[in-house]
């Protein structure tokens, strides 16, 4: 290399024969961006210092800002240059007289610790002044077993002249924002439980099975998962890889609750009680939940345990979930996405549901918990958002007169045309007719949708096969698949409802098609070799109420079969229902049970078939309830009273059940601000009052009460 100019040159060699080099003047351009590159790099962080700092922030110009870091340097330079103090027994005299002495020094406690010491005091004292007044206002935790306390009366003077302070100072309303909740709603008396045992001797001891077989499921989920969502009785441990992932919210807990109530277990009951008043709070969490799955077990089995004992803990911490719930209906037309995240509320649907679809057993499977909340909160939100759903699904146009079982709620139009009684179309049919129930048989509306709906399933779904068995099989595109879900098999106990529930043309109809679903069923038990049946089956012409296909030969614990037994048995009365419940009790026992709980099977046509090591909740909720049911006597928790959810939930049909509790009262509002209202309120003569009914919520200026009273000579 030469270095003949200002930039250094390369000798350039031609065929061997070097060849004259010249001297560069300039950078070439790879080089000039380099050099570019690098000082705008510089010049970046240069700037990016001096506008980003913490420091330099605050200011509000150049100047500013440094003349602010200036200061705090010049306030840092002495601190840096002074020396630490001396040892305390050290002695230094200070110019000018005095001693030296560090903050430690055993006469001379330190000022800031006293200080520290005097704010930390006034703060325990301030927090004993609040949980003292927080222990004035909140209740004692209901009795949930014994009744409700006796009235109070109160005898009030007649007053000309009464302002809001006044009034309020007489109630004992705490000045400050609270919430105090009762019972809205008083009952004199519970749901008998501790009776309900049938005459005969059998069925007295086919029932204690069954009870023993409850506190074997629910000791071992307490004794190796409690709080977990659900058991594994093999390994002995929680499983978190149910459909509320990883997140410990006890669903075994309370989704089973109502059955221990039911059964007489009040110490089970007390304990999850006490676990979900104390532990249960979807707030901390941040996870994707369905928003089927979640109204129906946990919204549904808190409204149920409120009902059966008037414990409003219940009530609100259903409420509270409920709300988690309602930012997955802000879609394009009001249908709510599957999945709602509870700490974002974001919400989305599956991808495999037809493109995004949102899925109709899913959104439509939520009126008779959200109508229920909505009549014992006050609270008319829940309501409407079910009822908006009603709207827009009645409106759509229907291939066949059927419902497809995917909606998209961007575009307001149909997925993929699939129609089918079972898994993703089931529980939106038996909502229908179970909201007609609800209502006290006044939501005309819901059971016209459903003799519609049933009158073209039966035309184009219904099936009879060669060997005499019904079904009602899916259909794709017109095209029916001969199979038929173990989820379907509830609608045996459904067209029985229907038929006893209102007497018209198709009521003989109805129960023949009660009669026929429900045999088959029982034949998709009885044609396997674990008595327990598969969870879908097909019927060709070689095999009928059998499942085909390895995927569809597992058992986990599922109650729809046994649901159609206990409600056709309360219906018929035939004893074949009872014996077939007893065939599933034993199977049940002889393949399910393990020393840790039950377990599902892999495959029911093998006489030793491999276990899946998972205790599903709805194995308490509704399979074990159900048989329990069924050996029951029928005013056990009456069809004549109560409609289960379809998590076998049972809530109150309004209008004839005194357990109801729907919120009702006098409401008064009165503004603090509004010198109208300072006037006289409500001279009374007397009022007659159960004190622990009041119901008393200030926020802001407002404040609200809400009174079960009896009012006499009310003037003004």
């Amino acid at each position: 290399m030469t270095s003949t100019g200002i930039i250094p040159t390369y000798q350039r060699f031609v065929n061997g024969v070097p060849v004259p080099s010249f001297s560069r003047r300039s950078f070439r351009p790879r080089e000039k961006y380099l050099i570019l590159l690098v000082f705008f790099t510089f010049g970046v962080v240069c700037v990016g210092a001096f506008f980003f700092l913490p420091e330099f922030r605050g200011g509000s110009g150049t100047v500013n800002s440094v003349y602010s870091v200036y200061k705090h340097m010049q306030k840092a330079g002495p601190e840096l240059l002074i020396p630490a103090p001396p040892p305390a027994d050290e002695v230094n005299e200070i110019p000018g007289g005095g001693k030296l002495i560090r903050h430690d020094y055993f006469d001379h406690p330190d000022p800031h610790k006293i200080k520290d010491k005097a704010m930390l005091l006034a703060k325990i004292e301030e927090a004993d002044e609040i949980d003292k007044m927080r222990n004035q206002r909140v209740l004692e935790k209901p009795d949930v077993i014994g009744p409700n306390p006796p009235l109070m009366s109160v005898v009030a003077p007649v007053k000309t002249e009464k302002t809001v302070e006044t009034a309020i100072e007489e109630i004992g309303v705490p000045k400050q924002d609270s919430v105090v909740t009762v019972p809205p709603a008083p009952s004199n008396r519970y749901p008998d439980t501790n009776d309900g045992e049938d005459r005969d001797p059998v069925t007295r001891e086919r029932r204690a099975k069954v009870k023993e077989m409850m506190r074997h499921a629910w000791d071992n989920y307490v004794r190796y998962a409690w709080g977990k969502n659900e058991l594994r009785p093999i390994s002995k441990r929680g499983h978190s890889g149910s459909i509320f992932g990883s997140g410990s919210l006890g669903a075994t807990i309370v989704d089973g609750l109502d059955t221990l109530y039911i059964m007489g277990m009040h110490e089970e009951f007390k304990q999850g009680r006490d676990w979900i008043a104390e532990s249960l709070d979807i707030n901390s969490l941040s996870i994707d939940l369905s928003v089927f799955e979640t109204n129906i077990r946990f919204v549904g089995g808190l409204l149920a345990c409120f009902a059966l004992t008037g414990d409003v803990m219940f009530r609100d911490k259903a409420a509270q979930i409920a709300e988690k719930l309602l930012p997955a209906f802000q879609t394009q037309t009001g249908i709510p996405n599957a999945l709602v995240n509870l700490k974002t509320g974001a919400s989305k649907n599956y991808g495999w549901a037809s493109g995004g679809c949102s899925i109709l057993s899913e959104f439509g499977t939520l009126h008779l918990e959200f109508s229920y909340l909505s009549d014992v909160t006050g609270n008319p939100v829940f309501r409407a958002k079910v009822d908006h759903i009603r709207r827009v699904i009645q409106a759509m146009d229907k291939p066949r007169g059927l419902y497809p079982n995917y909606f998209n709620p961007k575009t307001g139009k149909w997925g993929q045309h699939h129609m089918s009684i079972g898994g993703l179309g089931d529980s939106f049919y038996e909502y229908l007719l179970k909201a007609w129930i609800q209502s006290g048989r006044e939501d005309q509306e819901a059971r016209q949708m459903f003799d519609d709906a049933m009158h073209h399933v039966i035309q184009h779904m219904l099936k009879v096969s060669p060997g005499g068995l019904t079904y009602i099989s899916d259909m794709k595109f017109d095209r029916l698949e001969n199979k038929m879900d173990h989820l379907g098999c509830f609608s045996g106990g459904l067209f029985g409802l229907a038929a006893q529930t209102l007497k018209n043309d198709m009521s003989s109809r109805y129960m023949e098609i009660a009669d026929g679903i429900t045999n088959t069923c029982h034949e998709s038990y009885d044609r396997t070799a674990a008595k327990l049946g598969p969870e879908a089956f097909r019927f060709t012409d070689s095999s009928e109420a059998r499942a085909l296909k390895s995927s569809e030969k597992y058992y986990i614990l599922r109650p729809e079969v046994i649901e159609s037994y206990f409600i056709m048995w309360r219906l018929t009365k035939d004893q074949k229902y009872r014996e077939w419940g007893w065939e599933a009790v034993q199977a049940l026992e002889k393949h399910c049970r393990v020393a840790g709980g039950y377990t599902g099977l892999k495959n029911v046509y093998l006489e030793e078939p491999m276990k899946d090591d998972v205790q599903q909740s709805f194995f308490l909720a509704e399979t074990l309830k159900y048989l329990y049911l069924l050996y029951s006597d029928d005013s056990l928790i009456s069809l004549d009273e109560w409609v289960y959810n379809t998590e076998a939930h049972p809530l109150p049909i309004k209008g004839v059940n005194p357990y109801y509790r729907e919120q009702v009262g006098m409401l008064l509002n009165f503004d603090l601000n509004c010198v109208n209202m300072k006037e006289k309120i409500f001279p009374l003569d007397s009022i007659e009052l159960d004190l622990a009914q009041i119901q008393v919520v200030c926020k802001n200026c407002v404040i609200a009460l809400t009174m079960s009273l009896c009012v006499e000579n009310q003037s003004g």
